[in-house]
């Protein structure tokens, strides 16, 4: 049996736990992976309550992200064996000793690049290259981050730098020295968000990346002179509501090679902050879902 960690019904922590489960055995198109590491994202949590549709089969394993060691192939994979170091998106749950990839938006890992440090880039920072290319701003232009402090936010930040934009940020002032060392202004969310931006970059932004929705985005929506360049990743009615538009993903295999290269490059820091054994997956998951975390948690496994 293959050990997992995931929920059995919908809600709160009380409804998770480990589970036992025959390693998934990939069909066309697919690889079946041991894991050596899982990210840890918001959206783990939100599929556990039940806030993203309560459709799934459960008992369900919960994570987005995998890295690992290639172990199964499916019918009519091509670009991959057996023993390869790949990452990319779960299919059958990350937080595990083994899952499936799909192989056409799958990535070979770099020799040099942690297993770890791979592991974060399938949502985090493909959300964040997605909404960069959707906002499509030129070199020279100021980008606006709200939520800036988070994994999407701190690879927004460095992959929009790395293709010469100005950045700045929300985030609390307890933040500030990490998102100074993001390259980014750090100007502190909540009650009178828009004045503070409007003084640290009188000029305005060309661009609006929202990561958190709800007060801060309406009202940092006001310093945006073209409402069309603004972009959420987590409130698709109220970006519409102000002109604009909820993120597009469009991740694939390439997508994911490209920003490996930015890791292995140097240019691209997964800011992974912790790494916790499968053991303490729960404890992870809690930090993210209390909105604790800074930077990307990651889960090691084996």
């Amino acid at each position: 049996m293959s050990k997992a960690f995931g929920f059995r019904d919908y809600g709160g922590p009380e409804h998770q736990g480990f589970l036992d489960r025959p390693a998934p055995v990939p069909g066309p198109g697919r690889l079946g992976i041991a894991v050596r590491a899982a990210g840890v994202n918001p959206v783990d949590w939100k599929i556990r309550r039940g806030l993203l549709g309560r459709n799934r089969e459960l008992p369900a394993v919960l994570g987005q992200e995998a890295a690992g060691v290639v172990e199964q192939l499916g019918e009519g994979v091509e670009g991959f064996a057996v023993g390869d170091e790949v990452f990319g998106i779960a299919l059958a749950g990350a937080y595990a000793e083994h899952t499936l990839l799909a192989a056409d938006t799958a990535a070979h890992k770099p020799p040099g690049v942690p297993f770890t440090r791979v592991a974060a880039l399938p949502v985090a920072a493909a959300t964040a290259d997605d909404a960069l290319r959707q906002l499509a701003l030129a070199p020279g232009q100021t980008l606006l981050v709200l939520g800036i402090a988070g994994g999407v936010g701190s690879a927004a930040a460095q992959i929009a730098r790395s293709r010469g934009l100005r950045v700045v940020g929300t985030a609390s002032d307890a933040n500030r020295a990490f998102v100074e060392s993001l390259g980014a202004l750090q100007v502190r969310y909540g009650e009178g968000v828009a004045e503070r931006i409007r003084s640290a970059v009188p000029e305005g932004v060309a661009g609006l990346l929202d990561l958190i929705g709800g007060p801060d985005l309406r009202a940092a929506a006001e310093v945006l002179a073209d409402r069309g360049k603004l972009v959420s990743t987590v409130d698709p009615d109220g970006a519409a509501g102000l002109g604009g538009a909820f993120v597009r993903r469009s991740t694939t295999g390439s997508t994911l090679t490209a920003l490996a290269g930015l890791v292995e490059s140097g240019a691209l820091d997964p800011q992974v902050t912790a790494v916790y054994p499968l053991e303490h997956t729960a404890e992870a998951l809690a930090l993210v879902e209390a909105g604790h975390a800074r930077g990307k948690l990651v889960i090691e496994v084996g």
